[in-house]
């Protein structure tokens, strides 16, 4: 019988302590946030494609765009922040992968920790990091001419429900990147949901201005409900219609892909 590190091959992992899983999910974070912190160019550049589309939208579209009421800006900034989210959390799968193409993956396998530590520590380092990034969009989008309509209680709600939403996707890019395995699929598998979700949805335009076949699908997907509740919250709206519906999406999401992704990496 062959060992690695202290746990025996072939023997069933060690069970752990919700404690010991909570310090092993607070490990993988650090780790995980060591690694951005000592690349600087991660945050910077996936800083300044969320920039790019805020001047497109607010100085290149915007006078082709019209929404019923209010300034378009307004209308435009939740779905930044909530596209913002997204894609940061497509990072996630091309992390993963790199790690399993890397070995570091079969290493923590090797350790006596939870198994959902890794995926957990991931997903939560990208979500602080995802904090940084909205903050900034907040700033940017003042400095465009974004304003806030609610009050402080409702506008930290509207920020939150997007960082949830983001976090709960984040899971969908955990399963991608452990099903293809390699940096470079993942990195194309993780966009290729995103695009349909966040462009065809109420994020940057009205639903109301696409061709009907398309409203059918826009006005129910989680984007499109989940951006019409951020911005119900952040510049005013009918709160109880969007947000219950918003909470609905994320919490299935979250806890269909946890699940999953826990399974797949229990498979590897």
């Amino acid at each position: 019988m062959t060992t690695v590190g202290a746990v025996a091959v072939g023997h069933p992992p060690r069970r752990v302590s919700v404690r010991e899983g909570l310090a092993d999910i607070a490990g993988i974070t650090q780790r995980n946030l060591r690694r951005i912190v000592r690349t600087p160019r991660l945050l910077v550049f996936s800083s300044i494609q969320p920039v790019m589309f805020v001047l497109l939208f607010r100085y290149v579209f915007a006078g082709a765009i019209k929404v019923l009421h209010g300034d378009y800006v307004d209308y435009l900034m939740p779905g930044i922040f909530l596209q913002t989210s997204l894609f940061g959390g497509a990072s996630t799968a091309v992390g993963l992968a790199a790690d399993l193409q890397g070995g570091i993956i079969d290493r923590f396998r090797s350790l006596p920790m939870a198994r959902s530590a890794v995926l957990a520590g991931r997903t939560l380092a990208d979500l602080i990091r995802n904090v940084f990034v909205v903050a900034l969009m907040v700033v940017v989008g003042v400095l465009v001419g974004f304003r806030f309509h609610g009050t402080v209680g409702t506008d930290l709600a509207g920020i939150g429900l997007v960082l949830l939403f983001g976090y709960a996707f984040s899971w969908v890019f955990v399963t991608v990147g452990l099903y293809v395995k390699d940096p470079e699929t993942a990195q194309v598998a993780g966009f290729i949901p995103l695009f349909p979700l966040v462009f065809a949805s109420s994020a940057f335009v009205p639903v109301a201005s696409m061709p009907g076949w398309l409203q059918a699908f826009a006005n129910v997907q989680p984007v499109s409900v989940s951006v019409d509740a951020a911005r119900a919250l952040l510049i005013g709206g009918p709160i109880e219609h969007w947000l219950w519906q918003a909470l609905v999406w994320a919490g299935g999401v979250l806890v269909v892909f946890a699940v999953l992704g826990v399974r797949q990496y229990r498979r590897i």
